[in-house]
């Protein structure tokens, strides 16, 4: 069954066509991307993309949207974009469509991708666990969290809000850190921490503790120059952020009584190098009494170039083609 798979946020929409059976994706086209300022709605970009195909595009479809879905009006974080579930048949000329948040197609592309398409981090590299639970974890803009139950040949991704568990510093530099956040904000959560913009707050909390005067500079600089290698205090801060990572995903893990984690997200994928050589792993499995049941798990990250898309499509396929 030809379907189209759509993977919408808020900077850029991408579409593809994809091909389902029997509750999984057979093969994801070649993906088209847009940026959503370009487009008056998500139909006008539905309309482009049919236009650019050449022909007309198949009644049936699968969105992953980076909002909640739970309810009809689905209002996206960073552009004007508006999506009525009960005007996707009429709009979009789709008689079957499925609407997943963006986290969750993660977990259905974790669940449906080759072996080949994961990198091992740490832990025993064996494949992922046919049955039992694998927590799903991806630094971005915010901290994604989802779980994958696998029950032989059946799943479910159970979407969560894991990022907003509060954070727990495990030494003296957390410590500093955490005292810097708190002051912005009441509660600090994983999040502040663990995803993009909380670099920030890391390198700030590095420099000051050097004694250090250091320019105001926004996440995306700290970022290329901890990559580049540029900054020394920007790498530190880099090192510091993959620590807490490790540590935030052993404690997911241990929450949802996982035997495996994946590591999600484009963050993820930009510092996979550095996550090997970091300390991740030594943090991911520091659980005192349960670290020999950690070392035990595996832990990977998944590598395939639109999850997004392949998840959407896989989400449609196991709701309309089992």
């Amino acid at each position: 069954m030809e379907i189209v798979a759509a993977d919408i946020g808020g900077t850029h929409a991408r579409f593809a066509i994809a091909e389902v059976e029997n509750g999984r994706v057979v093969k994801l086209g070649e993906p088209v991307t847009m940026k959503t300022a370009d487009h008056a709605s998500l139909q006008t970009a539905y309309q482009a993309f049919e236009a650019g195909l050449g022909r007309p595009l198949p009644r049936a479809l699968g969105i992953a949207v980076a909002s909640p879905v739970a309810n009809d009006v689905i209002r996206l974080t960073n552009n004007p974009w508006i999506i009525r579930k009960s005007l996707i048949t009429e709009r979009l000329n789709a008689d079957q469509w499925v609407v997943v948040n963006d986290f969750g197609a993660v977990g259905h592309a974790v669940a449906q991708v080759p072996d080949s398409d994961f990198i091992h981090l740490c832990g025993p590299d064996t494949p992922l666990p046919s049955e039992g639970i694998t927590t799903i974890c991806g630094p971005g803009t915010g901290l994604g969290v989802a779980q994958l139950l696998r029950n032989r040949d059946r799943y479910q991704v159970l979407e969560t809000e894991g990022g907003h568990m509060d954070f727990a510093p495990l030494d003296g530099i957390e410590d500093a850190l955490l005292k810097r956040l708190r002051k912005t904000f009441t509660r600090v959560s994983a999040e502040r921490v663990v995803a993009g913009p909380g670099i920030v707050a890391i390198y700030e909390t590095l420099a000051e503790m050097e004694g250090r005067s250091v320019p105001s500079r926004d996440d995306r600089t700290i970022w290329t120059e901890a990559i580049d290698g540029t900054d020394s205090i920007a790498l530190a801060a880099l090192d510091r952020f993959c620590l807490a990572l490790g540590a935030v995903a052993g404690d997911l893990a241990l929450a949802q009584g996982a035997k495996a984690v994946v590591i999600a997200g484009g963050l993820g994928f930009r510092i996979k190098d550095r996550l090997v050589r970091s300390g991740f792993d030594q943090r991911f499995v520091a659980k005192g009494r349960f670290q020999t049941m950690m070392a035990a798990m595996p832990v990977k990250l998944i590598t395939h170039p639109q999850p997004g898309l392949f998840g959407a499509a896989a989400a449609f396929a196991q709701e309309h083609t089992q």
